[in-house]
């Protein structure tokens, strides 16, 4: 049986609505502010960790128990974790897995990232599943001597300038062993397994800042080009917006995922919306209309394409939740272009819809 050994410190999780859950301390020491949002994966809780998207956001776990396999450097996402704060019911400081190179703790350490554990995470999301998500803090000082000043910042609290802070500065390129295309990765906060999957399609690989511009991609020369996922409001990225309107007139084949998806129906008219408390988690079902089949998926977004928006004459909603019909898809007629709002290359969750990599493919070898 796994030993479970905790700190006697106190940590305090403080909502907007100012509700506080009084719990543990792990990670480091302090007070962070963010959006607090849970997801629902049963595993893969260091892809979350080192997920872009989660910029901002106070991670809930709610499955009970975390860090029982401990952490490896091989599965990051990312080279480091953005998130603002971690949750947990459970945490294990020893964990079992003959790739474990260090435990959970250590982890949110080394990441300077603020948690908290032994609280009622179960309460805590039917909390947000009824009022949506909400500010909150993370604090490991007396929550009830500051709270009036804590609640004040934390109703100020906005996530702003995400997708620029979390991409990259300058231009990286990665070589397939047996590259035969090219492809374009715009970095709107992209996950690692997004350039591996192209790598095993013998895919060459140049990653790019999410502001480059049409003319700097067509220098490139590229087969195809990428929209990744990214973190933060759709709507505040003008500039990549206008870019990505003019790179689809490239007639270079397109394919959008998460943030890549919103942005891309944006820059053709379409409207996005926040949802009540979002798709995070490794079980989101979504039926693809064309193949009429039902696919388990990863996602993880607090926004949603509006398919009611979506102008019929260039484009057609290709895939629907199957829980509340939000769009999950877009296909557009008359450019070579698809996007999806979920994940087919998530190593952390089901691979059913991988096959979109290999519709990919082939819109570059029609070109």
């Amino acid at each position: 049986m796994m030993a479970l050994f905790y700190t006697s410190e106190k940590a305090y999780l403080l909502l907007a609505d100012g509700t506080v859950f009084e719990g543990k301390s792990f990670g480091v020491k302090g007070t962070t502010i963010g959006e607090v949002v849970f997801t629902t994966g049963m595993t893969a809780y260091q892809e979350t960790l080192t997920d872009p998207s989660y910029y901002g956001q106070i991670v809930t776990q709610t499955f009970p128990l975390i860090g029982n396999y401990g952490v490896n450097y091989e599965d990051y996402e990312s080279n480091k974790s953005f998130l603002s704060g971690y949750i947990v019911r459970e945490w294990c400081n020893t964990p079992s897995n003959f790739r474990c190179q260090g435990n959970i703790d250590d982890f949110l350490k080394k990441q300077n990232i603020i948690g908290i554990h032994s609280i009622d995470t179960r309460s805590l999301t039917r909390k947000i599943r009824e009022f949506g998500v909400m500010n909150g803090a993370i604090t490991t000082e007396d929550v009830y001597a500051k709270k009036a000043e804590l609640l004040e910042k934390i109703n100020s609290y906005k996530i702003v300038n995400a997708v620029n802070t979390v991409s990259i500065p300058e231009i990286c390129s990665y070589k397939a062993e047996n590259g035969k295309r090219t492809v374009v990765l715009i970095d709107l906060g992209y996950k690692r397994n997004i350039r591996n999957e192209l790598l095993r399609r013998e895919c060459n690989v140049i990653v790019v800042p999410d502001r480059t511009s049409a003319e700097e991609i067509k220098k490139l020369n590229p087969d195809g080009i990428m929209l990744s996922n990214g973190p933060g409001d759709p709507e505040e990225n003008v500039e990549v917006i206008k870019n990505i309107a003019e790179i689809s007139k490239l007639g270079i084949p397109i394919f959008g995922i998460c943030m890549g998806h919103q942005l891309m129906a944006l820059a053709h008219g379409a409207r996005t919306e926040k949802l009540k408390y979002g798709h995070r988690g490794g079980n989101q079902p979504v039926i693809d209309l064309k193949l009429g089949k039902t696919f388990v998926t990863s996602q993880n977004h607090g926004y949603a394409v509006v398919g009611e928006s979506v102008n019929t004459d260039i484009a057609e909603v290709s895939h629907i939740n199957a829980n509340d019909r939000t769009c999950e898809g877009v296909r557009y007629k008359n450019i070579k272009a698809f996007t999806v709002q979920f994940h087919p290359e998530a190593r952390g969750g089901p691979l059913d819809t991988s096959y979109l990599f290999d519709e990919f493919m082939k819109l570059m070898e029609e070109k």
